[in-house]
């Protein structure tokens, strides 16, 4: 009370309460969702669909753009929120999740599961009525695949990352489907990338919180002299892969020799960082490969994919920022996968 003349002196608000309260609840379920992950998901979600749409910038759908990202964003959201009902008890034991809203007990389990459900069923059936069914069922086909397989493995086996990988890339055929209403060789080519592209990535997360996982009971990595094999193959492998993708384009003549042999360099140095991390195996290499994935990844433009590219979509696609840090170094692809 004796405080309160105090802030009337100096024209500050004096903050009530319940405000307080109100906001912090707010705040849980905001957190709840996941929000850096899903501001990556909408990203790949929206170039997908910038590549998937044929239409001129003076008639582009912006609309059914706006419609996509939300239903996309919508199911994620649920998909985060369920797989922390999930994994509650296995958050609470590792450093980098045990702030988690669930795992540190700010929201009861039973109101998180009712929370994800709901977005989860609104997001789907938004993307079936606003944008397309097809979307619809590959948002379904991505959410039961996440929850059902690859949370659950993450308990079992190291190929968890295998099958997660699957949803982990669909977003950006979402994002396609609700603008060209099919699926072709576009839509592919830009799936490979993404599934690719997330096994280097999740390996330099494994490797830097390998302990953290281990307390918390995850079989992320094998045990043993094994760790620092899988963990190479599985970086090492998928780049080089991703140098074959980032040719194709010009094979099939999707893109012009320039686009391609910029993200060539791009893939070469990833391939360069995942090398690293194989060789030299610390946490400050894995560090170096999660970070040059963040910015890497973009570069690597999905603007090669799209047949009858020019200089119109190069200008769509260069627009977006893809670059996002999240405050505890759980970066993540647009998928789930490394992240929870």
């Amino acid at each position: 009370m004796s405080g309160e003349p105090f802030l009337v002196a100096c024209e500050l608000p004096v903050v009530q309460p319940g405000h307080s309260a109100w906001s912090n609840v707010l705040s849980n379920y905001w957190t709840l969702t996941k929000p850096e992950i899903n501001f990556l998901i909408g990203l790949a979600t929206a170039a997908a669909f910038f590549v998937g749409c044929a239409e001129p910038l003076a008639r582009f759908p912006w609309g059914l753009l706006v419609h996509t990202l939300l239903g996309t964003v919508l199911v994620a959201s649920g998909a985060g929120t369920l797989n922390q009902v999930i994994e509650r008890e296995f958050d609470a034991k590792m450093r980098r999740t045990s702030r988690r809203p669930i795992a540190a007990g700010r929201i009861e389990p039973i109101h998180a599961l009712v929370f994800g459900i709901l977005l989860s069923l609104v997001g789907c059936t938004y993307l079936a009525l606003a944008v397309r069914p097809a979307a619809s069922l590959l948002a379904v086909l991505t959410l039961v695949c996440y929850l059902f397989l690859y949370t659950p493995l993450k308990r079992r086996t190291p190929m968890c990352t295998l099958v997660g990988a699957f949803p982990g890339a669909m977003p950006v055929l979402i994002g396609y489907v609700a603008a060209a209403g099919k699926l072709n060789s576009p839509a592919w080519l830009l799936y490979a990338i993404l599934f690719l592209w997330q096994f280097p990535h999740f390996m330099a997360i494994a490797w830097m919180y390998r302990e953290d996982y281990a307390r918390a009971g995850y079989e992320v990595l094998p045990r043993g002299r094994e760790k620092a094999l899988f963990v190479g193959w599985q970086s090492v492998l998928p780049s080089l892969a991703l140098l074959s993708v980032t040719v194709a384009p010009l094979v099939f003549r999707h893109a012009s020799p320039a686009v391609t042999g910029g993200t060539l360099l791009v893939s070469l140095s990833f391939l360069y960082f995942a090398g690293r991390l194989t060789v030299v195996r610390s946490n400050a290499a894995a560090r170096q490969l999660l970070l040059a994935s963040i910015s890497i990844f973009p570069q690597s433009s999905w603007s090669k994919c799209s047949p009858g590219f020019d200089a119109e979509l190069l200008l769509r696609l260069n627009s977006c920022d893809f670059h996002s840090v999240s405050d505890d170094d759980e970066v993540i692809s647009t998928a789930h996968v490394a992240c929870s």
